[in-house]
C-alpha cells in the first residue's frame, strides 16, 4: 500500500501539519507500505519556493523521510510539485468536458478559494447552481465582463463512504456538495481536481488527514467515478488539534509553528508528545520513529478534537 502527505507551502508548518504528517507516515509504515511526499502548490500567489524548502527541511528534521526521496533535486523531484503537473489536469478536465459535465460559472466569491483544500471552517456555502442554465445570450453578455470559472455538474443522489476512523459517512451530493469548481477563471485548476488526479496517478491507496476535510471526500469520490479511475484510496480522518477556543490551528496565526517547536523540543520529544495527544500512549515520553510505529494504533486514536495552547507553545 502507499500513503502520502501532501502539504501546501503557504507558510511555515505548524503542529497540526506535523501531527497529520506523522500519523499518515505511521499508518503507512505500520502496514509495511510506502509513504510519499507531494507539494500542493496550485495557488501560485500564496505558495512560495522558500516555504517548500523549509517544509522539506522540517520533515527531515523530524525523521520523516519519504519513499520518493530524490538526491538530485534537494529531496523531491519536480514531478511531485503540483505546479508542474498541469498536463495531467488538462487531460482530466477535457474528459469531463467531453462527458458534458462542465459549465461556465461567472460567480466570483468561491472562485477565489478553489485552489485551497476546502476546510469545513472556511464556511463555504453550497453553490446554488445559478449559472448552470444560463442562456447563450446571457453568457455572451457576461463574457464581456469577466472570464468564467468551470464548474462540475453534480448528480442529485446520496453518496457514502466508510471512513477508516470515523465510520460510515453519508451526504446528498446536490444539497450538501453542490456543483463545484474544477478550474478557476484564471485558468488554474482546483484543489479537488488536482488531488484526485495526483492520488490516482501516483498509486495512493490511503489518505490520512484532518476531519475538516471529510465533506470534500464526497466531491473527490465523485471525481474518481467520473474520471473512471480504477479505485479510490481508503480515507482516514483525524480529530483536529484546536486552540482553547476551538479554532483550527493555522499557518496564518503561526500556531505552534515549526520554528518554535524545533527550538524547544527534540524530534523524539515531539513525536512522543503527538502520540500522547492523539491517545496512542498513556503518558508523555520520548519516542524514536521506529518506537512510534510500534505504538501507533488506529483503535487508540481519539475521535474528539484535541485542545492545546495555541499561541507559541504547547503544555509541558
Amino acid at each position: 500500500m502507499r500513503g502520502r502527505f501532501a502539504p501546501s507551502p503557504s507558510g511555515r508548518m505548524h503542529l497540526g501539519n506535523i501531527y497529520s504528517a506523522l500519523l499518515s507516515y505511521l499508518s503507512a509504515k505500520k502496514n509495511g507500505g510506502e509513504w510519499i511526499l507531494r507539494i500542493e502548490d496550485l495557488d501560485r500567489q500564496r505558495c512560495k519556493k522558500e516555504y517548500s524548502i523549509q517544509l522539506i527541511d522540517d520533515l527531515l528534521w523530524l525523521g520523516l523521510k519519504w519513499d520518493n526521496f530524490s538526491l538530485v533535486e534537494g529531496g523531491l523531484s519536480s514531478e511531485f510539485f503540483q505546479s508542474n503537473r498541469d498536463s495531467f489536469y488538462i487531460n482530466a478536465f477535457d474528459s469531463l468536458c467531453r462527458q458534458g459535465l462542465v459549465y461556465d460559472c461567472f460567480c466570483k466569491r468561491a472562485d477565489l478559494l478553489a485552489s485551497s483544500a476546502p476546510h469545513a471552517s472556511d464556511g463555504r456555502a453550497v453553490y446554488s447552481g445559478k449559472c448552470r442554465n444560463l442562456s447563450e445570450n446571457e453568457k455572451s453578455i457576461l463574457y464581456k465582463t469577466r472570464s468564467p470559472a468551470k464548474r462540475l455538474i453534480v448528480e442529485d443522489r446520496t453518496a457514502s463512504f466508510s471512513d477508516g476512523h470515523f465510520g460510515l459517512q453519508t451526504c446528498s451530493l446536490a444539497s450538501d456538495c453542490g456543483d463545484f469548481i474544477i478550474r478557476r477563471a484564471d485558468g488554474n485548476f482546483s484543489y479537488q481536481l488536482a488531488v484526485v488526479v495526483d492520488d490516482a496517478l501516483m498509486g495512493v491507496d490511503e489518505v490520512v488527514r484532518g476531519r475538516d476535510l471529510i465533506s470534500s471526500t464526497f466531491e473527490q469520490l465523485y471525481l474518481y467515478e467520473k474520471l473512471d479511475f480504477d479505485r479510490a484510496p481508503t480515507f482516514y480522518h483525524l480529530p483536529l488539534l484546536v486552540s482553547e477556543d476551538g479554532r483550527r490551528l493555522s499557518k496564518r496565526e503561526k500556531d505552534c509553528d515549526m520554528g518554535f517547536l524545533r527550538e524547544n523540543y527534540s524530534p523524539e520529544v515531539l513525536i512522543g508528545k503527538i502520540l500522547f495527544l492523539c491517545g496512542c500512549i498513556e503518558k508523555e515520553e520520548s519516542l524514536s520513529l521506529s518506537e512510534s510505529v510500534s505504538a501507533f494504533d488506529w483503535q487508540k486514536v481519539r475521535k474528539e478534537d484535541i485542545s492545546i495552547e495555541s499561541t507559541s507553545k504547547i503544555s509541558g
